[in-house]
């Protein structure tokens, strides 16, 4: 039984510690990555600091991470797309419910991702540009196409006759957002986003046919003109106060399906505190109070709203078409970019947890990775 090192949350808030761990061995629909490079996520040191309450079922030890790129070193038996030593990216789903954070966790040396969340990473691709992907382009898609949210058509490869009407997405420089950006126009949608001045262009170079402030007090008028009349088939709300602008940019609309991809209140105060208790009550109060507010809100207005959660299309038809056709296809043909830009921080497990603290001082327009 082989023997590697992983950056482990030994209990929940406690600092990563590097230690040996069992290699995993893959099941049959699996394949064991050695990990190359990973990339930082919100949700990793949310995880970290704020697990007893948010993520209550996952068990410590845990090895944290999402964001996955490495070459293939064993397959499972059923495993029919890809062979020992091609280099391939994922999504690692270790700390969801149900399933095993030692195994499937991205923070260490060798990890298993299930086959139909992973993709070649081609040629032209570095394993940092590929690294930013997976949990930023896996959220966007379950906002744009599970029937739960959006309920999109997803991208064909083929250009679309005409457009299929307009995608708002309030935080279009934000991991998630610049790939529901991408996305949303490769399957033949126009979008109008939001950004801060400073990443404004760059938003409009990944599809943005308008991109608007957000910081302006005249945001949600001036999205509301970008529209120009055009049927609106839904937003994705991304950052703090993105619920209430897209409900009523909306309702003035007439769109009727709102994905939520992010908390009404950053959490990164909280989990810098030394005790989660009892700081965390008027927090998490606050939070319930929120959305509480921004659901009744938006059912009156007839607007369909739901958390999106990144992960869940591993478990129906998004996932294995995203990973399987649409991100092959798209990164051959240039309509889907690795997005933000890579910022390498580290080299080694040790430089993990330096990385999250950094993620969580605040970050804009690029992602970090560390090198494994």
């Amino acid at each position: 039984m082989s023997v590697q090192s992983a950056a482990v949350l030994p209990a929940p808030r406690a600092p990563l510690a590097v230690i040996g761990t069992t290699v995993p061995e893959p099941a049959s629909d699996e394949i064991l990555v050695r990990v190359r490079t990973v990339a930082i996520n919100p949700v990793d040191w949310v995880i970290q600091g704020t697990s007893r309450v948010t993520y209550r079922w996952l068990q410590t030890p845990a090895v944290l991470g999402s964001d996955v790129a490495g070459e293939v070193v064993a397959v499972g038996s059923a495993v029919t797309r890809f062979g020992v030593g091609q280099r391939v990216f994922g999504l690692a789903t270790g700390t969801d419910r149900g399933r095993d954070p030692l195994r499937e966790g991205a923070f260490q040396e060798y990890t298993v991702l299930l086959e139909r969340l992973a993709a070649p990473i081609p040629d032209a691709l570095s394993d940092e540009e590929a690294a930013v992907l997976p949990l930023g382009v896996s959220t966007a898609a379950c906002a744009l196409f599970q029937s739960a949210h959006l309920g999109l058509r997803m991208p064909t490869g083929e250009t679309p006759q005409q457009r299929g009407g307009v995608v708002v997405v309030w935080g279009g420089s934000t991991s998630v957002g610049m790939n529901a950006v991408q996305l949303a126009r490769a399957a033949g949608y126009d979008v109008v986003s939001t950004a801060s001045p400073r990443n404004a262009a760059t938003v409009s170079a990944l599809g943005a046919d308008a991109v608007i402030d957000y910081g302006s007090p005249t945001a949600v008028d001036e999205l509301v003109a970008a529209v120009g009349g055009r049927p609106v088939v839904g937003a994705v709300a991304l950052g703090a106060g993105s619920t209430d602008a897209c409900i009523e940019i909306l309702r003035r609309v007439g769109g009727t399906r709102l994905a939520m991809a992010s908390t009404p209140v950053s959490l990164a105060g909280l989990v810098a505190r030394r005790r989660l208790f009892p700081a965390m009550l008027p927090v998490f109060t606050r939070i319930g109070l929120t959305t509480v507010r921004s659901t009744l809100r938006a059912r009156r207005a007839g607007i369909r709203a739901g958390f999106v959660w990144g992960s869940s299309l591993r478990d129906d038809e998004v996932g294995p078409a995203l990973w399987g056709e649409v991100i092959p296809r798209a990164l051959t043909d240039g309509s889907l970019r690795p997005m933000p830009e890579p910022l390498v921080v580290g080299e080694g497990l040790g430089d993990v947890q330096a990385a999250l603290d950094r993620q969580r001082a605040g970050v804009s327009a690029s992602k970090l990775v560390v090198r494994i």
